[in-house]
């Protein structure tokens, strides 16, 4: 026992400094905050590896490792607590469909399996999108011209967002497809092999 929970501490650490690392080199960088990035990927394996537990942790270590390595963007305490710490945290919200996850690929059950990681990586996603949305509309409404300041935050945050929620969903859906080892513990893997038919046998 002593030994899982360390595992999954050295983990969830290890992970969330990957995810920070990450978004020092995104694909795309946006002028005044967000990036489209490979950032999420870490929180979301984590979230699926350990569950809620592990995914809001990791969220919310990667928040304030983004705060601490200076990649932070703060106006106010507030705001830095919405956009670095529920923002980031939520993200770990994706842990709640783990187990489903996890079934679904032991049971070789691919379509399942696609639909539920997508949906995952969906609510994690969303919820950060939305609080990104309301500091936007709250914070920053005087650094835009905008007219409406809620569909200037909304397609904002979108332009990263939905780009980085969907790399997260075909990146993490091909490589558990590929490695399941990488989510599955070893009674999952024997399970996961029990499952399998000849021609999907793995080593």
């Amino acid at each position: 026992m002593r030994n899982k929970r360390t595992l999954f501490m050295v983990e969830v650490a290890i992970f969330a400094a990957l995810a920070t690392l990450l978004d020092f080199i995104p694909i795309f960088k946006m002028p005044q905050g967000g990036s489209v990035s490979l950032a999420m990927i870490p929180v979301f394996l984590i979230a699926f590896r350990w569950g809620l537990k592990g995914g809001l942790l990791t969220g919310f270590l990667y928040g304030v490792f983004q705060i601490i390595v200076g990649q932070a963007y703060i106006l106010t305490p507030l705001q830095a607590f919405i956009e670095y710490g529920l923002a980031f945290t939520a993200l770990g919200l994706a842990g709640i469909f783990a187990s489903t996850v996890k079934q679904s690929l032991i049971n070789h059950n691919t379509k399942k399996f696609f639909t539920y990681v997508s949906l995952a990586i969906l609510l994690g996603s969303a919820l950060r999108f939305f609080a990104h949305v309301v500091a936007g509309v709250v914070f920053f409404a005087e650094y835009t011209d905008a007219e409406n300041i809620w569909l200037y935050s909304l397609g904002y945050n979108a332009s990263y967002m939905v780009p980085a929620a969907i790399i997260s969903a075909l990146g993490l859906g091909y490589l558990f497809k590929k490695q399941p080892r990488i989510i599955l513990n070893d009674q999952e893997q024997a399970s996961y092999r029990a499952a399998a038919r000849p021609s999907e046998q793995i080593n």
